[in-house]
C-alpha cells in the first residue's frame, strides 16, 4: 500500500480501491474482533474516549494517552511502588534523574494543557527513602 495516489483520481476512490485490494488478498482476515460490530455509542463519547476504552479493553496502560503534565503527575504518584521493585541504588538514581529531567522539560514547554505543579525531586532524599523501604521492619 505504498503506491502513490494517481493524478486525477479522488482520494476517496483511491483509498476504497486500496482497501478492496487488501481485503481480496486476505490482509484483514483473522484480525481481533473480525466480524463483530463496533460497540454502540450513546453519542456522548468522543473519539478519544473510544480509544481509551479500546486500549483498556485490550489490557494496555492508558498513561501514554495522557497529556505530558498529567502523565508525569501520575508517574510521581506511582513512584514509591515503582522504586519498591528496584534492587540497585544506581537504578533508583537513574529513574529519579530521568523523571527530574522530564519535569524540567515540561516546565520549559509552553503550556498546551494542564500545568504541571510538581518540582524536581531531591535525588538524595528519594534514595534515602528508598533505602528505608529496604530495611526490615522492626
Amino acid at each position: 500500500m505504498t503506491e502513490r495516489k494517481p493524478t486525477g483520481v479522488s482520494f476517496e476512490s483511491w483509498v476504497d480501491r486500496q482497501v478492496s485490494a487488501a481485503a481480496a488478498k486476505g490482509e484483514f482476515d483473522d484480525l481481533p474482533g473480525a466480524g463483530k460490530p463496533l460497540p454502540k455509542s450513546d453519542g456522548k463519547d468522543t473519539a478519544l474516549a473510544w480509544v481509551v476504552n479500546k486500549v483498556r479493553a485490550e489490557g494496555h496502560d492508558v498513561s501514554a494517552l495522557l497529556p505530558p503534565s498529567l502523565a508525569i503527575a501520575k508517574e510521581l504518584d506511582d513512584l514509591p511502588d515503582t522504586l519498591a521493585k528496584v534492587r540497585r541504588e544506581a537504578r533508583v538514581r537513574e529513574i529519579v534523574e530521568d523523571l527530574n529531567e522530564r519535569i524540567r522539560a515540561e516546565h520549559r514547554r509552553p503550556a498546551g494543557g494542564p500545568v504541571l505543579r510538581a518540582r524536581p525531586l531531591d535525588v538524595e532524599e528519594t534514595v534515602a527513602s528508598w533505602r528505608e523501604g529496604l530495611s526490615p521492619s522492626s
